[in-house]
């Protein structure tokens, strides 16, 4: 049985005897583990016992009472703080008050006047304890249930039905980070049609190792995975960076499980609450667009891992890829309705608006890490393709209707 610690300060040696012999103090579930003669030791006593009640005379050498109980607020803001003094002064009382002192006896201590004092504190010790345990519980069932909490959350987000400052709040309680995602991701498996005969159990268990290859490939980016209301996985990136692990996942997917996932990416903009708009522009992108090729798919993936290399040309793709360059173009244009420069040229510049946004770079550096030979050359195609130059970009002049950032 826990025993509460007690501590009694009071430069006279009677004093502290008799308020020792005064309490029954076994019987209340206490212990008396330190006198002290001043004010000092007794600061040193208290938090080396952390004790959780102090008995105080205001009246004591090098440190007083005043002062020990400030310190003992600041430094044990939980411990009960009972004087026990022979000035019956009303200063000392409002001085004690205000330190939310939890009594205030003269002396000499009647015993049972100071028996139903512990008694008191006692039991609003035990009240305290019983308050946090509930408290420590429940901190503890709420972080056992966060996927359930975040996959809830995120559902709501996605389908619209909270305010901006409910998804702030959400984000903040659930540890994400409070401000407007990037990316939006899902994945979706057509298990239906490649494995119609699957059980429930088994279609589930794949679910689950998707979404692990998708943890792992995503590990280093802030993030939220969940099911979306219609079993998809979807995937919430809060940094652009993580595109090209994104890709990555149907390549992974085919590689270990031997099933075909197709992803639709959407990069978000506008408000924190709009990514309901984002997320049904996803959904429909997906189920519009039939699924890429894996040729197609591999030259995606490889351009956005090295879009920032100057001299990337659909020719050296093709041979890093062991395929024909011109087999590459026209899949690249029956797949994706544009061309292989073309869509280069849009992983670049959409790559420049994120680094123009969210950097201090120079127009230059963004032209080396985007894979442009010169700032000229750079500027020239970023004005050609969103309408305004790099510079006025970054100073908010809106792009042109049709821009590809």
């Amino acid at each position: 049985m826990e025993r509460w610690k007690v501590m009694i300060a009071d430069d006279e040696d009677i004093i502290r005897e008799g308020i020792r012999e005064a309490v029954d103090w076994a019987d209340l579930s206490m212990e008396v583990v330190a006198e002290a003669e001043d004010g000092v030791e007794a600061l040193e006593h208290a938090l080396y016992h952390t004790i959780d009640i102090a008995l105080v005379d205001l009246n004591m050498p090098i440190m007083h009472g005043i002062d020990l109980m400030k310190k003992l607020r600041e430094q044990l803001p939980g411990c009960k703080i009972v004087v026990i003094t022979g000035h019956d002064e009303f200063a000392y009382a409002q001085e004690s008050i205000r330190l939310q002192v939890n009594d205030y006896l003269l002396k000499p201590a009647d015993p049972t006047e100071l028996t139903q004092v512990m008694q008191g504190l006692r039991n609003e010790l035990e009240r305290e304890q019983q308050r946090h345990q509930q408290q420590q519980q429940t901190s503890k069932q709420i972080v056992k249930n966060f996927p359930l909490l975040r996959e809830r959350f995120c559902q709501e987000w996605l389908e619209g039905n909270l305010s901006q400052g409910e998804i702030e709040e959400q984000l903040h309680f659930l540890q994400l980070p409070i401000r407007r995602p990037e990316l939006l991701g899902i994945i979706k498996w057509r298990w239906e049609v490649q494995n119609p005969g699957i059980k429930e159990n088994e279609r589930q268990l794949y679910l689950f190792a998707i979404e692990n290859i998708a943890i792992e490939l995503l590990s280093e980016y802030p993030k939220a995975i969940f099911r979306d209301s219609s079993g998809h996985i979807a995937i919430i990136l809060w940094t652009s960076s993580g595109e090209a692990g994104l890709t990555r996942i149907e390549q992974e997917v085919r590689t270990y499980l031997k099933i075909a996932v197709e992803i639709g990416i959407e990069h978000i903009e506008g408000e924190i609450s709009e990514l309901a708009s984002s997320y049904r522009r996803c959904r429909v992108t997906l189920s519009q667009e039939p699924p890429l090729s894996p040729l197609v798919r591999r030259a995606k993936q490889y351009m956005l891992e090295h879009y920032s290399e100057y001299g990337i040309t659909l020719e050296s793709t093709a041979g890093i890829l062991k395929a024909s360059p011109v087999y590459l173009s026209r899949l690249f244009k029956q797949e994706l309705g544009t061309s292989f420069g073309a869509y280069l040229a849009q992983i670049r510049i959409r790559k420049a608006c994120q680094l123009l946004n969210s950097t201090d770079l120079s127009i230059s550096e963004i032209a080396e890490q985007t894979g442009y030979e010169t700032q000229h050359y750079f500027s020239t195609s970023f004005k050609k393709s969103t309408g305004v130059s790099p510079l006025q970009y970054r100073k908010g002049v809106l792009p042109s209707e049709g821009s590809s950032s």
